[in-house]
C-alpha cells in the first residue's frame, strides 16, 4: 500500500481517516491488488451503503404519498395549500428517478404497504386526525406514484 505509510494497515486506516481508507480501497480496487484489501470493512461500507440508498427511496416515496394524500382528502386546506403540495409531489418524483434503479424500484414494491403506513401516520398527526376519509391501505400504484403526470381525483 504506496500511500499510507508502511506502519498502519488498512483496517488500521480506516479506523482513522474512512475517507483516506476509501481512497485507498478504490486504488486497490483499481490496480486489481485484492489480496491487500479490508475486504471486513469493505462489505460493512457496501452494507451501509445498499441501506443509505434505499433508506432514501424510501423517504421519497414517501414523501410522495403524504402529499398526494393531503392534495386527494384535505379539501378544507386544499384551495391554499394545492399548488404548494404539486410542487413538492413534482419535486420529490424528479428526485426518485435518477436514483432508481431496477433493484431499487422492487424493494420500493415489497415495501409499499410499509411506506404508505408511514406516510399515514403523518398526515393522521399533520391533520389533527381530522381525516376519517383516509385510505387504510394503499389505494395508488407504483406507477402512479412515479409517474411525473399523475394525480388524484380529489375527494
Amino acid at each position: 500500500m504506496q500511500g499510507v505509510s508502511s506502519n498502519l494497515s488498512l483496517k488500521e486506516l480506516y479506523e482513522i481517516d474512512e475517507h483516506l481508507w476509501l481512497e485507498e480501497t478504490i486504488k486497490l480496487l483499481k490496480a486489481n491488488n485484492l489480496e491487500e484489501l479490508d475486504v471486513e470493512n469493505l462489505i460493512e461500507e457496501l452494507e451501509n451503503l445498499e441501506r443509505r440508498d434505499k433508506a432514501r427511496v424510501a423517504s421519497l416515496l414517501e414523501q410522495v404519498i403524504r402529499h398526494l394524500l393531503l392534495l386527494q382528502y384535505w379539501p378544507e386546506e386544499s384551495q391554499y395549500n394545492s399548488g404548494h403540495w404539486k410542487a413538492e409531489i413534482r419535486s420529490f418524483r424528479n428526485q426518485l428517478k435518477p436514483n432508481l434503479t431496477t433493484n431499487l424500484y422492487q424493494f420500493l414494491e415489497n415495501e409499499l404497504p410499509s411506506i404508505y403506513e408511514d406516510a399515514l401516520g403523518y398526515v393522521n398527526e399533520k391533520t389533527e386526525g381530522k381525516l376519517n376519509n383516509l385510505p387504510q391501505s394503499c389505494t395508488y400504484t407504483l406507477e402512479q406514484l412515479l409517474d411525473i403526470n399523475y394525480l388524484p381525483e380529489i375527494i
